[in-house]
C-alpha cells in the first residue's frame, strides 16, 4: 500500500511497550509522528529514539504524540529501551509497537522488498488531528533522521493550516512568511493590516502572524 499526502492514515490495534492501543483512540485530537526502524539494537535508531524522547516537551507544546514501530516483539523493545536510556541519557516516554506479524508495517507500506523484504525501512509519517497523512519521509539505513526538521515542518503545517500563508525555504518559527497567492491585494490588506514587502506580485513577504 502506498499512502499519499492527504490520505486517511489507516487505523490499527497493536501491542506496544505502553500496552494495547487503538491508533485513533491513542492519538485522539493530537498530531502524531509515526516512524519505523528496521530492528532493535541497531546503532542509528538507538540515537533516534533517544532524541525523540529528549524532544518530549517540544512535541507536547505542538500537540504532537510520537510512536515507533518495528517487526520485533514488545519484549525485545523493552530490553532495547534500557540501552537507549543508558546510552542517550534520557527516558523513553513514548510507545514502541511490536509488529512481528508485519500487520502495521504492511498497512503503511513500511516494508520495501528492494531494501529488505523482512525488515521495516526507516519511514516517517506525520498525521494530523483529522487522521490525514500530511508528510512522508523514507531514509536510508545509514543516515540518521533529522527530528529538528520534523519539528520545523510541523510548525509550518500548523501555521499554514490556520493562516493564509506559506513558508519559504529554510523557514524557522517566527521568521517572515509568504502571503498565499490566492489572495488579492485587497483581501490581503484585510488579513495583514501591517502590510507586506512585494518582491514580485506573486511573492509578497510579511511577518509571521503567530509572532504578532
Amino acid at each position: 500500500m502506498t499512502l499519499q499526502l492527504g490520505d486517511l492514515a489507516p487505523n490499527f490495534e497493536a501491542e506496544t511497550t505502553h500496552g494495547s492501543i487503538d491508533f485513533y483512540d491513542w492519538k485522539k485530537d493530537s498530531w502524531a509522528v509515526f516512524f519505523s526502524h528496521p530492528k532493535d539494537f541497531t546503532p542509528v535508531c538507538t540515537t533516534e529514539l533517544g532524541y525523540t524522547a529528549v524532544l518530549a516537551e517540544e512535541f507536547k507544546t505542538r500537540n504532537v504524540k510520537a510512536i515507533a514501530v518495528s517487526v520485533d516483539s514488545v519484549e525485545d523493545h523493552k530490553s532495547w529501551i534500557g540501552d537507549i536510556e543508558e546510552t542517550q541519557s534520557t527516558t523513553v516516554n513514548f510507545p514502541i509497537i511490536g509488529d512481528p506479524d508485519k500487520k502495521v508495517a504492511s498497512l503503511y507500506g513500511m516494508i520495501h522488498p528492494n531494501a529488505n523484504d523482512t525488515l521495516t525501512v526507516r519511514s516517517v509519517f506525520i498525521v494530523d488531528t483529522n487522521n490525514k497523512v500530511r508528510l512522508t519521509l523514507t531514509y536510508p539505513a545509514s543516515t540518521g533522521r533529522n527530528f529538528n526538521e520534523i519539528l520545523r515542518v510541523i510548525d509550518s503545517m500548523q501555521l499554514t493550516d490556520s493562516n493564509k500563508v506559506a513558508t519559504p525555504v529554510n523557514w524557522q518559527q517566527g521568521e517572515d512568511v509568504i502571503i498565499s497567492p490566492g489572495l488579492s491585494n485587497e483581501e490581503a490588506a484585510e488579513i495583514f493590516p501591517d502590510g507586506w514587502n512585494e518582491v514580485r506580485p506573486y511573492l509578497r513577504v510579511t511577518k509571521d502572524p503567530s509572532s504578532t
